[in-house]
């Protein structure tokens, strides 16, 4: 659903294992559980001594660990990656994790998130000789790394570390160890789990429930923890800001089964769904239906405090991937009928409910509706489990212009009579934060909300910002 974008942003998944005898083969499961959030490029480094063996490519998990792929990864510890690739940073050279090989030792790193003064750092290094492989900038912090004065391996990463300004969840793989560090925001989901005595990370828990693994406890804001085989060593490389976990996450992203920042994501949604009933009491319909997958949530919430009946009004097929992470609107678009077929006796001669998470340029709402009423609904009530999304990201989700964002530049009015519903009714920011984090305290619970109110829990740079959209941020 989300617009194209251009620069170095990305949403992906990663995962880390220290201490097995199978890293690379758990790591590949955890990249299938992951798999949501990223399906153009796979990798995964392992280390076994001081050696360190890759294999990654363009393509699902399954696509790119084909049959024997594995067998050569033999070692104790390995990071993985699934890619999310965005106009201008795709190709094979830009698929994670990066492997960096010098006379003082290898690294390897693999990142969720965007940094915000990428393009401002690399100027600098660039200026002072680095020379740059790919256009991640994931890359930046391995030059940072490289180039820091301070007398150690990790005195080097922290300093590189507070130098990063915007959203990453980071794991490296170094000769110290597996090293695993979070924005002091907390801007993206990073979690630390047990598997026996093996110690994993992840980006969401639902790989530790895939391979067996028990939860431990989330990676705090501005943490470095370092593992190896003396064990697990929590460190700060900067004091943890105000929390600003992306809502967003817990709309869309994430998957239902996984807990972010001791919230469960399913149960989450599942109020955002009763908290839109309540606020849109007015509507009368005979039936309610949620758009496949992460909808479903919301949608039975809707139907259980609405009391009107919960019907599977649609039906996903499940070879189609997810909408968002095609890489062009022209397939985005034709994703919508080969992924979503309306269920005929369902909806003919009724008024339906149709339960969304977000209408970003209202393509695919406009096509879902169409759907719907051609296969007889009397009315199509669309429903938003979300605010408006009105202002860009620039922490890793794929919408960096206005331009991409219908409520940008349209009424709630307006965007109902482009997607051709009869209603449209979105969430309050206010009924979102309470259905998300009502067990929280704080104004805004913790979570960022940039893309619903346009304000950024970070400083945003300038080169950061399409020049056309810098008179917007505030």
């Amino acid at each position: 659903m989300f617009g194209e974008l251009r620069g170095l942003n990305e949403e992906c998944g990663v995962f880390g294992i220290w201490g097995n005898e199978n890293p690379a083969q758990l790591s590949y499961y955890g990249l299938h559980a992951l798999q949501h959030r990223g399906q153009e490029g796979a990798g995964i480094v392992v280390k076994d001594g001081k050696q360190f063996r890759a294999v990654k490519g363009e393509g699902l998990v399954n696509d790119v660990f084909s049959e024997g792929k594995l067998e050569g990864l033999k070692g104790q510890a390995a990071i993985a990656h699934a890619r999310y690739t965005t106009a201008g940073g795709g190709g094979i050279e830009n698929v994670q994790p990066l492997l960096f090989r010098s006379s003082t030792g290898s690294l390897s790193i693999a990142h969720n998130g965007n940094l915000v003064n990428a393009n401002h750092l690399k100027q600098h290094l660039e200026r002072q000789g680095s020379i740059f492989n790919s256009t991640s900038d994931t890359e930046v912090l391995a030059h940072l790394i490289k180039k820091s004065t301070h007398p150690t391996f990790l005195s080097k990463v922290k300093n590189a570390l507070t130098l990063l300004k915007g959203a990453f969840s980071i794991l490296m793989l170094s000769e110290e160890g597996l090293i695993v560090a979070r924005d002091q925001h907390g801007l993206r989901p990073l979690a630390l789990g047990k598997l026996g005595d093996s110690w994993v990370v992840a980006s969401e828990t639902c790989a530790f429930d895939l391979i067996g693994a028990e939860f431990v406890r989330s990676v705090e804001p501005g943490e470095l923890i370092v593992i190896n085989d003396s064990g697990v060593k929590s460190d700060r490389f900067v004091e943890p800001d105000k929390r600003a976990m992306c809502a967003m996450e817990y709309v869309y992203l994430a998957r239902p089964d996984s807990e972010i920042g001791g919230i469960n994501v399913h149960m989450a949604r599942k109020r955002m769904g009763k908290t839109l009933a309540k606020e849109c009491a007015h509507i009368e319909a005979d039936v309610v239906t949620g758009v496949p997958d992460s909808s479903i949530s919301a949608a039975i919430g809707f139907a259980e405090e609405s009391g009107i009946p919960y019907e599977l009004g649609l039906i996903k097929n499940r070879y189609v991937g997810r909408t968002f992470i095609q890489p062009t609107q022209e397939l985005r678009e034709r994703g919508v009928k080969m992924k979503l077929s309306p269920v005929r006796q369902v909806v003919q001669g009724k008024r339906v409910v149709m339960v969304d998470d977000s209408i970003v340029r209202g393509t695919t709402s406009r096509r879902i509706v169409k759907m719907l009423k051609e296969a007889g609904a009397a009315e199509v009530h669309v429903v938003i489990s979300s605010p408006p999304m009105t202002d860009p990201c620039y922490y890793g989700i794929d919408t960096s212009s206005s331009e991409e964002l219908i409520a940008s530049s349209h009424s709630v009015e307006e965007i109902r009579d482009a997607i051709g519903a009869d209603t449209v009714t979105f969430l309050s920011v206010e009924g979102m934060v309470e259905s998300i984090a009502r067990q929280h305290e704080g104004p805004e619970r913790g979570l960022c909300l940039a893309c619903f109110t346009g304000k950024y829990p970070t400083e945003i740079f300038p080169d950061t910002i399409l020049p056309h959209e810098k008179e917007l941020i505030r």
